[in-house]
């Protein structure tokens, strides 16, 4: 089952922006993992791996809920 994750720019909790690239799937475990590279480094270079799961859960930080990844747009 592929993700619905969308594709785009989408913003940390923690302010930095981010570019989902795709979301791929281990070959040992079969775990759909997001892969991303940040918008704020200048030389744009770097390439992340997130499982999806996590890069989609909601946290909380001094008695406030967010997302951890809120999604910006294309």
């Amino acid at each position: 089952m592929q993700s619905e994750l969308k594709k785009g720019k989408y913003r940390h909790f923690k302010g930095n922006e981010y570019q989902v690239v795709d979301v791929a799937r281990c070959s040992e475990t079969d775990a759909q993992l997001v892969i991303y590279k940040p918008l704020y480094d200048d030389d744009g270079q770097g390439l992340w791996v997130r499982p999806l799961e996590m890069f989609l859960e909601t946290i909380e930080r001094d008695g406030k809920t967010f997302e951890r990844f809120e999604y910006l747009g294309a």
